[in-house]
């Protein structure tokens, strides 16, 4: 199903699913590099971010969106808009539901809203994390999925082994529209430096904390600079805001080692980035509701 030389595609393609489905960890595996930070934690994905696949037929730009939800704050319906509006720019949905888990309400709400659309945008079914269950088991979730929507295909893939990536990518790029290269080669991301900095930064706090404080973690990258006199070390200014002084001293940790693996497991994977040595500052502030508070979350990027 791949395009022929002289039809080269190129679009726009986004995963979709409720929080934890494996939309970013497979959004990672098809642009072969890491442009959106995984977690168990739901809720990871606050943001759209585009991931650019090259091929010698085709471009497809993957929309890595935020997990759909029913939403408790003014944050969880920001990120449901960001979801909903990025649905209106695309080619083709994926609908991504993990083989290890039962279909669930929270599945069969995000169809009921794919329904609305699918007669304008095609959605492929992207059973994901087959590499965790058994042959029977596949074959019973793709059945399941058929009930819950009409689907244009119906694919099982694995990221974590590569399962059917390559016949995933020929199923997205057939259903592109024939077009020049959106994006000059080799780029694989749009979004800034800063902002993938400030992901990862936010990746290695959620590691370890419980399951009520993920939602309250906000980063901001204040300051990203060579050090002067330097021209192999960026010095990177950041600070985590957490919404109570509670919350705070759990980042924190016993005499401040938990926000210290936090910067070490954030500097690695920052230097991986940039290619660059790296001086990572954390602080901790504060910033009381900032979920629930319009003018904090502009200020935060929502």
């Amino acid at each position: 199903m791949t395009s022929t030389p002289d039809q080269h595609r190129s679009g726009f393609a986004c995963f979709v699913g409720r929080p934890n489905a494996g939309k970013s960890t497979l959004t990672n595996a098809l642009v072969g590099s890491k442009i959106a930070i995984i977690s168990s934690k739901p809720q990871t994905t606050r943001h759209a971010i585009r991931g650019i696949v090259h091929r010698p037929d085709a471009q497809l730009v993957i929309v890595d969106t935020p997990g759909l939800h029913r939403p408790r704050t003014l944050l969880g319906q920001r990120l449901n808009d960001v979801v909903m509006t990025t649905w209106s720019e695309v080619d083709v949905i994926g609908f991504c539901v993990p083989a290890d888990q039962k279909i669930g309400p929270g599945d069969r709400f995000i169809a009921a809203e794919l329904g609305k659309i699918a007669r304008k945008t095609p959605v492929i079914g992207v059973l994901t994390k087959t590499d965790l269950v058994g042959p029977e088991r596949i074959a019973e979730q793709l059945l399941a999925l058929q009930d819950v929507l009409d689907f244009a295909e119906l694919v099982p893939v694995s990221a974590h082994d590569g399962y059917q990536l390559d016949t995933l990518a020929d199923l997205l790029v057939a259903r592109l529209p024939e077009g020049p290269q959106l994006y000059p080669e080799g780029e694989l991301t749009e979004e800034p430096e800063v902002t993938l900095v400030g992901e990862l930064v936010r990746e290695a706090a959620l590691e370890g904390v419980r399951d009520e404080l993920p939602h309250s973690i906000a980063v901001t990258v204040e300051e990203m600079r060579p050090r002067e006199g330097r021209d192999d070390l960026l010095d990177i200014y950041v600070n985590l805001h957490v919404e109570r002084q509670s919350q705070k001293a759990i980042v924190l940790g016993h005499k401040g080692e938990r926000l210290k693996q936090v910067g070490m497991n954030a500097r690695e994977q920052i230097q991986a980035l940039l290619g660059s040595k790296v001086y990572l500052d954390l602080h901790i502030k504060v910033s009381k509701e900032w979920q629930r508070d319009p003018k904090q979350l502009r200020r935060l990027g929502f």
